[in-house]
């Protein structure tokens, strides 16, 4: 399917398309006429991208993930391990922000915010 047809059925633009091509993380072909060329199971696979991007999955996650997921012999249980993967991170990230707001609220109201209270300085 052309370029056009794939964006249509998918939601996404024809740069954002190009764009994937271009990092290897979608392959089409060339028609005589030069014109991209896609397989239709590109469409299923650019619904899978922008719903794990929407997960919170980086394009290069994506990328390597995918690859991974075509060769699993149980897809459902490698999603089950990626998402369980995915929310340690989130976790971690979780904690850190948390960690850093506390540090944050310590310096409200000292007089300067590059100084916490109780600290000289």
């Amino acid at each position: 399917m052309r370029i056009g047809e794939l964006a249509a059925q998918t939601g996404l633009t024809r740069d954002t398309i190009r764009f994937y091509e271009r990092i290897g993380l979608v392959e089409g072909g060339r028609m005589a006429n030069g014109y991209r060329d896609f397989p239709p199971e590109a469409v299923a696979w650019l619904h899978y991208v922008r719903t794990a991007q929407a997960l919170g999955f980086s394009l290069a996650e994506i990328a390597r993930t995918g690859e991974e997921l075509r060769a699993a012999p149980d897809v459902a249980r490698s999603l089950s391990a990626l998402f369980e993967e995915k929310i340690r991170v989130v976790d971690a990230r979780m904690a850190e922000l948390a960690a850093l707001r506390a540090e944050l609220a310590t310096r409200v109201g000292t007089g300067c915010p590059l100084r916490a209270a109780g600290r000289p300085g």
